[in-house]
């Protein structure tokens, strides 16, 4: 009576190893087939990134959506890739390094089987021009992101001023919110007129606006924009007849027009 316990130990022992040998054999097995099948990825003719070529300057790429981009800053980032395998290609740090060219907000990099890749851009959206000291002129978006025109822009955009590179980009995008916001504020129609937005002081925003053949500079503060440009617009011939030579007024006051 005490041996049979034994031999059913011995009989469940012997089937655990055996089934444990057959896992481990099939692991291998699988890793073997696995490490197999990346080396025919990594290394077979068929799925290497062809480079650009003069008649086909995007062979191996495909690139969406970059209508301000350069798209040679885009190639740039996959020029160690041309002539690797797509399956070794880092699609993680290649999106990364998209995102540092300028006019790229997002930015997606897909694999196409065999040997290509897609990238499809989504580019910043300017809002207005900046005359930067010492610079060229800039363009910046919403989020106070400097950008360099592109050959060839054509945008019909106000000049935001009170805006410097050497503000970090939350400082400027402060301004550059402030600025939307008073436009928003104006509606479409009197935000048409107006060709530069001060913004050196978030709380005392001024505007230059083109009225009736006329440059304006309007001092609005910072609430109740579009009432106050409004109620400027409508004594307009009053004023003019009053202060002819005036071209700046303070609006800072509801209901007052002060002529500076």
């Amino acid at each position: 009576m005490p041996k049979a316990p034994e031999r059913k130990r011995s009989r469940f022992s012997a089937r655990t190893w055996l089934t444990m040998g057959a896992l481990a054999t099939v692991f291998v097995s699988t890793a073997l087939a696995a490490r197999t099948f990346e080396g025919f990825l990594s290394h077979d003719p068929r799925f290497l990134l062809n480079a650009p070529t003069y008649r086909a300057r995007q062979e191996g790429i495909t690139i969406l959506g970059a209508t301000n981009t350069s798209l040679g800053s885009v190639q740039q980032v996959f020029a160690q890739d041309y002539g690797r395998s797509v399956y070794e290609i880092p699609i993680a740090e290649r999106r990364r390094r998209l995102l540092a060219v300028d006019w790229i907000e997002d930015a997606t990099v897909s694999r196409v089987w065999p040997n290509r890749l897609i990238v499809r851009v989504h580019e910043r959206k300017p809002v207005a021009f900046v005359n930067v000291p010492h610079e060229s002129v800039l363009l910046i978006d919403a989020e106070g992101v400097l950008l360099s025109p592109p050959p060839r822009a054509n945008f019909e955009l106000p000049v935001l001023s009170g805006v410097w590179l050497s503000q970090s980009e939350a400082e400027r995008k402060t301004r550059v919110q402030a600025a939307l916001r008073l436009l928003d504020d104006l509606g479409p129609v009197a935000a048409a007129t107006v060709s530069e937005v001060n913004a050196t002081a978030v709380d005392e925003m001024r505007v230059v606006a083109d009225i009736d053949g006329k440059t304006y500079e309007l001092w609005l503060g910072d609430t109740n924009f579009g009432s106050r440009f409004h109620n400027f617009t409508d004594h307009l011939a009053d004023l003019r007849a009053g202060s002819p030579g005036a071209s700046t007024f303070d609006l800072r006051i509801d209901d007052r027009v002060i002529a500076k």
